[in-house]
């Protein structure tokens, strides 16, 4: 518990967070209702949707809230371009990384609802799929900004959508993409904000996407993103040739004259013994006084990517060199994971590594913000309502991140 004058603190912080970000909300009571739906997320209670945060509130009439997150016409996007730019000053991103989580849903009118697979649930189930940008480091982050995705059963092509789309107001723009491009869209919009990405993390969902990387290349953007090991690429010291000119026509286009191996026989052929031992955080949790340092095996080769084009390299030049890490753990048979980055030759290895492993705090997150928050307790139906919710959520999880990194935050007895 902490003693009233804290509380009465904590609650003025509080007001002033909102007036700041929120204060793209002209309209009377807006404001009011905003700090109203973070305080209902941040009180203890099972369930965050509107009815049980009303009823657990002294003030606002759940009619009030409801009409608050669904109906009114308030621009998410500017709540959040605050937030980003607020959050990139307070917690400094060693990294920016894209994600996204499950809403397991039952029936078929929530907007977004499908059959689908979410690794929430570790199967094929009924759900909505949203992705998120999250600034982060080791010791806070945050989802400044969302997508949810469009299965392409409710894309507007696809026959029998009409009514659907129309009942959950989804806007004619909304359409089915893939996560990789939403992850890009918010990027570019977050760099739009007059803020930019250090480094770009994410996992194989997005980088297994050999169009996600090059769009990264292609913005002078660096990267680390987890991959399948069925990828290829050409080791460092191949090199293009053309073949004879008969001294007609064109030459030739520069050609490599051996098929690319796969990222898992690159580091199969050079063996274990080239795993190396990495130590590159301390954990989070302490045991008997003490944080467990986060270690690990892993064998770093610098090769050419063969789904890379790097269209700026000239037009006969060879394949770029990129780092590959590949998590070999002691009694693994063969490798567990592996990266790919386009982070210079003299990179260290535990920042390779570190960055690599730079995920975890995303999924911290989303524990975080689902059991604490109600990030997926919203019952609503509607494309608006979804992106209303998604963004109070993140509101109320950045200001408690604020006070986390407060030193004056008195702390609970």
């Amino acid at each position: 518990m902490v003693d009233s004058v804290a509380a009465d603190r904590l609650g003025e912080d509080l007001d002033a967070f909102v007036a700041d970000v929120f204060a793209s909300l002209t309209r009377s009571g807006w404001q009011e209702r905003a700090g109203d739906y973070l305080r209902g997320l941040m009180l203890d209670g099972r369930r965050k949707s509107i009815q049980p945060m009303a009823a657990r509130l002294a003030g606002p009439h759940e009619q009030a809230l409801n009409h608050f997150v669904t109906n009114s016409p308030w621009a998410a996007a500017a709540v959040r371009e605050r937030l980003a730019v607020r959050m990139d000053e307070a917690v400094g991103p060693a990294a920016w990384a894209l994600d996204d989580t499950g809403w397991l849903k039952c029936g078929t009118a929530s907007v977004g609802v499908a059959r689908q697979y979410t690794g929430t649930a570790g199967k094929v189930t009924n759900c909505q799929i949203g992705v998120s940008l999250n600034l982060v480091t080791d010791s806070a982050s945050c989802p400044v900004d969302w997508r949810l995705f469009v299965p392409e059963s409710w894309d507007p092509a696809t026959p029998g959508t009409g009514e659907r789309r129309r009942r959950a107001a989804m806007p004619a723009e909304a359409k089915h993409q893939e996560k990789w491009r939403l992850g890009l869209e918010m990027i570019d919009e977050a760099i739009g904000w007059g803020i930019r990405p250090p480094l770009i993390v994410a996992d194989a969902g997005y980088g297994d996407a050999a169009q996600f990387r090059q769009s990264l290349e292609d913005r002078d953007l660096a990267y680390v993103v987890g991959v399948n090991n069925a990828h290829t690429a050409f080791t460092a010291e191949a090199r293009r040739t053309a073949p004879p000119y008969k001294g007609a026509g064109r030459r030739p286009p520069l050609i490599y004259r051996e098929a690319a191996p796969s990222l898992k026989t690159h580091v199969l052929e050079i063996g274990r013994q080239a795993a190396t031992p990495v130590a590159w955080r301390s954990g989070s949790r302490r045991r008997g006084g003490r944080t467990r340092t986060m270690r690990g095996h892993f064998v770093f080769l610098r090769l050419r990517p063969a789904s890379l084009t790097h269209r700026r390299a000239a037009d006969f030049g060879d394949l770029p060199l990129r780092w590959l890490i590949a998590e070999w753990p002691p009694g693994e048979p063969e490798p567990t994971r592996y990266w790919l980055s386009n982070l210079p030759e003299n990179t260290p290895k535990r920042r390779l590594v570190h960055l690599a492993k730079l995920r975890w705090r995303i999924e911290h997150d989303y524990r975080e913000i689902k059991t604490g928050l109600g990030l997926d307790h919203y019952e609503g139906r509607t494309w608006q309502g979804w992106h209303h919710h998604t963004t109070l959520v993140s509101a109320a999880h950045a200001f408690l991140t604020l006070q986390r990194l407060d030193p004056k935050t008195p702390a609970p007895e």
